[in-house]
Parts: structure tokens; C-alpha cells; sequence
């Protein structure tokens, strides 16, 4: 978890930013010129495609088909979104509705550059639904990857094999319609699991372990204004001494979100919310 290239971990980091976050990104560009307000690249339904066009004809089949045509049952004339989920979407007009297939003609392209400061969220394995809860959460707020951790104290297990890759799909699967949901241009990247040890060797520019007890407050901590931030985030029992000493040892900070305890569902989402706040993410 040491800053990229220099070695000194979150110290490092500290020293080189300040509290007033990251810098704006870059607005988006339009193809061809044309500019239109936000609300037409939010309000409509935001459909997957492989490749997004600059013009031409765009046809919605298999599962985004039916989806289209079955479940919203869009119709002629309809302008709705397509997206590829790696930036770039498109405003189409509905031409044809089929059984279970859209034809769209392209009006307008965008693509969307990603943030100058990109949020990874390592969260814990945890039972039930609650991990693909919090995959939805922070995909919602604008997470843009997010890295399962084998916690020492997650009830979860993924073992190696098929079960392990099924949970991994439902993960993956839980971001992408959470950003089809959210009209995001990029889908978060959800990484296979990793052990504490894997977790305290990534290369990141700052690394945040949320803990109630912790002494900073997260709307105090000095932030990066580019580059990766990585927000740590506990199973339903905390963190162990242990994984907190390793993880310390590697430059990670503890902070707290505030007077309360969160659900290990819910953290990611409410840092997420304030680092849109302080820092440049959210425009």
C-alpha cells in the first residue's frame, strides 16, 4: 500500500496534498460539437452495448433486448441511453421495436473521462446478501473498483474453485446493473478476492482503514487530489488487531466516519458520499 513510485507510504502522501481534495475532472466531450444538459444523460434508461458508435444504427437484443422491449417496453420516438461501461455512452432515438429487440439510430456521443482521484473499495467478505448490498451501495455512489478481502473474521468463505467464482459473478454482475440503475459511463472493475497480505502490498497512492474507534476523522484527513484511493472496509465482527498492525505497517491511516457504527453494507457508501463532498469527484 505504498505511494506509487516513491515507497513512503501514506506519510508520503500526506505531506505532498491538503484537505481541500482532488481538482475538478475534466468535462466530458460531446461528438460533433453538440452540448446537451445533464438531466438528458441521467433521466433516460441506460441500456449495455459492446461498442458505442458515433452514428448509425444501434440494435438492442439478448438479455438489454428484452430488458428494453419487454421489462420498460420503450417505444417509437423514445430517446433512451446506451453505454459500453468503459466511458463512452450514447443518446439514441427508438426506431423499431421488435419482439424482444430495439433498433436505435445514434444523436449524440459522449465519453466521459474517469476521475482524477479513482476510489477503490477493499470490503470485506460478509454473509447473506450484505456484500452485494455494499457492491450496490458504492457502485451507486460513484465507486470506480471494488476489491473483495478474505477478512479474519468474515463469516463469508470463497473457496477456490466454483463457488468462489459464483460469488465473484454475483459481485460483478451486482455492479454492472448498479451502474446501468445509477446511468454511470463506467462500470467499477470488481477484482477476484485477496488476503490481507495481498490487500497491504497494493500499490496505491493512499489507503484508509474505517474504524469507529479510530482517533482522525475522515472529514479532517488530508486526501490525495489524483491517483488511487483505497477505503478499507471491514467484516460484521471489525477488524482484528492483526490485519489492523499489517495494515498500519503498509501506511494505512485509520479514521472514523463519525459518532456511529456503520453496517459493513453501508460504510462504503457514506465515505464514498462524503469524499464527493470534499473532493472534485462529484463536480
Amino acid at each position: 500500500m505504498s505511494r506509487r513510485g516513491r515507497g513512503g507510504g501514506l506519510a508520503d502522501a500526506r505531506r505532498q496534498t491538503t484537505a481541500s481534495g482532488a481538482a475538478a475532472p475534466d468535462p466530458p466531450r460531446a461528438a460533433g460539437g453538440r452540448q446537451t444538459d445533464d438531466a438528458a444523460w441521467t433521466r433516460p434508461a441506460l441500456f449495455w452495448v459492446d461498442e458505442v458508435p458515433e452514428a448509425g444504427e444501434v440494435v438492442l437484443d439478448g438479455a438489454e433486448g428484452r430488458h428494453a422491449a419487454d421489462v420498460r417496453r420503450v417505444r417509437r420516438g423514445e430517446v433512451v441511453l446506451i453505454g459500453d461501461g468503459i466511458g463512452t455512452r450514447a443518446r439514441v432515438e427508438v426506431v423499431e421495436v421488435g419482439k424482444s429487440t430495439v433498433t436505435t439510430t445514434v444523436l449524440e456521443r459522449r465519453t466521459d473521462p474517469g476521475p482524477a482521484l479513482r476510489v477503490t473499495l477493499a470490503q470485506a467478505l460478509a454473509k447473506g446478501d450484505r456484500g452485494e448490498l455494499a457492491v450496490e451501495l458504492a457502485t451507486e455512489a460513484g465507486v470506480d473498483a471494488v476489491v473483495p478481502w478474505r477478512a479474519a473474521r468474515s463469516v463469508a468463505r470463497w473457496d477456490d474453485g466454483t463457488r468462489g467464482e459464483k460469488a465473484l459473478a454475483r459481485w460483478r454482475s451486482t455492479a454492472r446493473e448498479a451502474a446501468k440503475q445509477a446511468r454511470r459511463a463506467h462500470v467499477p472493475d470488481v477484482a477476484p478476492p485477496l488476503t490481507t497480505p495481498d490487500l497491504a502490498a497494493r500499490d496505491a497512492d493512499a489507503v484508509l482503514l474505517l474504524e469507529a474507534t479510530a482517533k482522525e476523522s475522515f472529514a479532517t484527513v488530508p486526501l490525495p487530489g489524483q491517483g488511487e484511493l483505497v477505503l478499507v472496509v471491514g467484516p460484521e465482527g471489525g477488524v482484528t488487531d492483526e490485519e489492523r498492525a499489517v495494515l498500519a505497517e503498509a501506511g494505512a491511516l485509520e479514521v472514523r466516519l463519525g459518532p456511529d457504527v456503520l453496517r459493513t453494507s453501508t460504510a462504503g457508501a457514506v465515505a464514498l458520499g462524503a469524499l464527493g463532498a470534499r473532493t472534485g469527484r462529484w463536480g
